[in-house]
This record gives structure tokens, sequence and C-alpha cells, in this order.
């Protein structure tokens, strides 16, 4: 019995992301980098970079199944939806770019441990709450899901939006435990009082609630 091309497509777009995402939290994960830290140290400053390349390659396949498979129309926006997801998409996109001035972009791309010969495996960028990080834990990830859900949908777009937003919220909380170990109680307080990927009006850190907790940050690594 021949598969509808459109259930094919999208049972199998729905595999490679599965595959995907395995791939992905397998190589963040700290026993994997332990691994390769303790078995091969020298490889261990060039672990972010390829670790970077190596997902940016994998996405070459959902990326060509989601432009060639096929596809049916799920729902599209007009007149002031359209307008109104379209604002919503620009402001996500303002969003993350302002965002980027409070990240290290070398420390990010692995750039900064490759010059560094840096062998350790913990991240090496401080703990820092900027305005977005007073409100969500993960911002790049909300961006993302407001892009994502303000999009016009067919099946494979669905299959691509409902994978990844079930990765932001699995893979956030696998990013946490690490975060939890790299920066102790001062990032377990945090948790306790700022959401994870969609903000809440009653719960937020004001400016003075993020500073104390960066000086108690401070004071931890000064120890």
């Amino acid at each position: 019995m021949l598969i509808d091309p459109v259930i094919r497509d999208a049972i199998l777009l729905a595999v490679i992301w599965t595959g995907y995402f395995v791939i992905h939290s397998l190589l963040a994960s700290l026993r994997i980098k332990g691994w390769v830290s303790e078995h091969k140290p020298n490889l261990m400053p060039a672990y972010r970079l390829t670790f970077n390349f190596i997902a940016v390659i994998l996405l070459a396949a959902p990326a060509w199944l989601l432009y060639t498979g096929h596809k049916t129309v799920i729902w599209q926006f007009n007149g002031p939806a359209l307008w109104l997801m379209n604002g919503i998409a620009v402001m996500a996109l303002i969003g993350f770019m302002v965002s980027l001035r409070y990240y290290d972009g070398q420390e990010f791309l692995g750039l900064r441990q490759l010059k560094a010969q840096e062998k350790r495996i913990e991240d090496q960028e401080n703990l820092h709450i900027s305005p977005f990080h007073r409100y969500v834990r993960h911002p790049w990830y909300s961006f993302a899901l407001m892009l994502i859900w303000t999009r016009p949908m067919d099946s494979l777009m669905l299959i691509t939006a409902v994978f990844l937003t079930l990765y932001f919220f699995i893979g956030s909380r696998l990013e946490e435990e690490k975060l939890k170990s790299y920066y102790g109680d001062v990032y377990k307080t945090y948790i306790t009082k700022v959401p994870g990927l969609i903000p809440l009006p009653w719960k937020h850190l004001s400016q003075t609630e993020a500073n104390e907790l960066m000086d108690e940050y401070q004071a931890n690594q000064g120890r």
C-alpha cells in the first residue's frame, strides 16, 4: 500500500528532527565532553567550534526536506492578523539583535576556547543577567518561539515548529542542569525567580534584585 507523500514526508521529517536533537543533546552533554577531556584532551580547545559546525551542517537535512518535501497548508494569516504576526516577528528579530551585545560571541562560537587552548569542559563565560534575562531565563529560545509560531504553517513547518518547541523546553532544562553545576546556588535562586521561556508579569527580577544576585556571584567567585 502506497503512503500518501504528505504523510510520508511528515514522518520522515519527524525522524530527522528526532535524530538531530538526540545528536545535539549528546554532544552538548557534560558526559561526552568529559570523555573527550579525559581521553582526547588535545581536542577540547576546538570542541565548541566543532560542535557548532556539526550543528549547522546537520541542519541541511531538515532544511532540504522543508524546501522540497510534499506538504499541505495548515493555516495562513491575512489582513490584521498578518500585520500582527509580522509585527511580533519583527519585535523578536529586534530583540535578538539587541541581545547580542550581552553575549560573548567568541565564547559562544568557540573561537575564544580555541585561541586560549582551553581544555576545561565548563563554559568559560561568567554568569550575567541582561535586561532580557530578568524576564526569561532563555531569551534566544523565547525569541525563536515568537518567530516560529507567527509564520504561516504547512504540514512540514508544523512538524518543525512542534519539535523545536519541545526541544527548547527539554533542552533548556538539560542546559540548566549544567548551569547549576557552573554557577551553584546563585543560579538555583535565579531559576526560582524568573520563568524559563514565557514571560510572566508577576515573576521577574528588578534591576536591584539582579544586581544583588550578581554581587553574590562575584563574591562566591572571589572565595
